[in-house]
């Protein structure tokens, strides 16, 4: 199971490192396997926004992309992903960076068309295998921003190992239970929503609660459609 650090934080917070938590989990019973970045190591990436996508000239399977990477100017980037079109916004990394495996981006000419960097995909940036087309992301994304403070790829990440015992634990607040009991501190509490929902039709059904103290609530809801 993996945990980011900050779902786990916002249950409970011990003054304790990344490391700490992650050995403390471990010697009371909860192996964690690992405690990793959400993405490996990469430079350079930031926010853009493909301003226009046309045809290549030269590459029936290139689009040739004016890109606003936030720095007051166009430039000029040649992509053969399926999904481009013009509005996205998606990492873009800038001349000078480097991706996963120590890949560096430099300008380069692509069928008779100069590319002033690369707009990248999920499995460019180590994030998932997903290569089908460029990472998408919301149209609030900042332009020019870092795109590992954007999606905040430093964050911890805990991989557990649970054994068939620990089955209270296969949840975050579980596993924040368990770090709330470690630490000495209190634990916050699961936000309950039920607001009500105005009826749309006039079936009721009646319902009889026949042992209170074993059923605290019951909810029921009719839908048709």
């Amino acid at each position: 199971m993996r945990i980011p650090e900050s779902w786990l934080r916002s249950f409970v917070s011990p003054g304790w490192t990344s490391e700490e938590i992650a050995d403390r989990l471990t010697m009371a019973g909860l192996e964690v396997e690992e405690a990793e970045p959400a993405a490996p190591p990469f430079t350079g990436v930031v926010v853009a926004e493909v301003r226009s996508v046309e045809r290549h000239p030269n590459a029936d399977k290139l689009s040739v992309c004016q890109v606003d990477a936030g720095d007051g100017a166009l430039r000029t980037i040649v992509c053969g992903a399926p999904n481009v079109v013009a509005g996205m916004r998606v990492p873009c990394a800038l001349p000078g960076a480097r991706l996963p495996g120590d890949f560096e981006i430099r300008p380069v000419r692509m069928r008779g068309v100069e590319s002033a960097g690369m707009l990248c995909s999920a499995r460019e940036l180590g994030l998932s295998e997903d290569h089908s087309g460029l990472l998408a992301l919301g149209a609030d994304a900042p332009l020019g921003a870092d795109i590992r403070v954007h999606l905040a790829l430093d964050e911890t990440i805990f991989t557990l190992k649970l054994t068939p015992n620990l089955a209270h634990c296969m949840s975050v607040y579980g596993v924040a239970r368990e770090l709330a009991a470690l630490a000495g501190l209190p634990l916050a509490g699961l936000a309950q929503a039920h607001a009500p929902v105005p009826p749309t039709i006039d079936d009721r059904l009646a319902v009889d609660v026949q042992a209170p103290d074993l059923c605290g609530r019951f909810s029921g809801r009719v839908i048709r459609g």
